[in-house]
């Protein structure tokens, strides 16, 4: 893949799913661990390489604008996320990409004029600890040998890497359902020096897509272990899941 590659391209490049889902097959995995994959995955589902999302909500830039996306993840190649946010009179169109091992941010003023362009190895860490995060919309990830658990006080561990960048992230659950999930993500979000900080996103609802309940309301944001400012200057992102099909 390259930087070249377009979401159709991307969805298209993903293998079909080799074997269905088994809870039996979980035993080597921490209870809590075990609980939440037979939650998200319904027995005998195939196990998706890859899933495409279409969602809606609002982000702030500056203040709270609609958007509408679509996004793409593939196991082991990436994920773009392309979206049309609401400006004024003006309709900003763009995407966030992790391929190909690197992170890129591309938007234009109706299609067009250029606004943001971003790249180089601080743009992919972060985007890297994204798909990390976002693993929570393909379970399926999740199930693999690669993915070391562990139940940190009834806290569901996840340690894996992201094309060679590694990732953990936390998953609190109840009863198999994902109340957020959260981890160390590389960035800025003061406007600052690039480092590591606290990052999440809290679960409202969840919904079922073909075989797979995944969180479909979250709301996202920096400061994720400071909640009061988590509400006040971290959260800049709420969604809502309208579709997902896996493949």
């Amino acid at each position: 893949m390259t930087h070249a590659t377009g979401l159709e391209e991307l969805w298209h490049s993903a293998p079909p799913a080799a074997a269905a889902f088994d809870p039996g097959g979980l035993s080597t995995r921490p209870a809590i661990v075990r609980e939440y994959l037979a939650h998200a995955i319904a027995a005998g589902t195939p196990l998706a390489s890859a899933v495409r999302l279409r969602m809606h909500g609002a982000i702030r830039l500056k203040r709270w604008r609609k958007f509408r996306a679509e996004q793409v993840i593939v196991r082991e190649q990436g994920m773009i996320w392309r979206a049309r946010v609401r400006l004024c009179a003006f309709t900003i169109r763009g995407e966030d990409r992790f391929v190909g091992g690197e992170g890129e941010m591309n938007w234009k003023v109706l299609g067009v004029l250029p606004l943001l362009r971003a790249a180089g190895p601080d743009i992919t860490r972060s985007a890297a600890g994204r798909v990390a995060a976002e693993s929570i919309w393909l379970p399926s990830l999740l199930c693999d040998d690669n993915v070391w658990w562990h139940d940190d006080n009834g806290v569901a561990q996840a340690r894996f890497a992201v094309d060679g960048h590694a990732a953990e992230i936390a998953l609190a659950l109840n009863h198999g359902r994902v109340q957020s999930v959260s981890l160390a993500r590389w960035g800025n979000p003061d406007g600052g020096a690039f480092r590591e900080a606290s990052f999440g996103a809290c679960v409202d609802q969840e919904a079922t897509f073909g075989g797979y309940t995944i969180p479909a309301r979250l709301r996202v944001g920096w400061h994720f272990d400071d909640p009061q400012r988590f509400d006040r200057e971290g959260k800049f992102f709420e969604v809502s899941i309208d579709q997902a099909v896996y493949r």
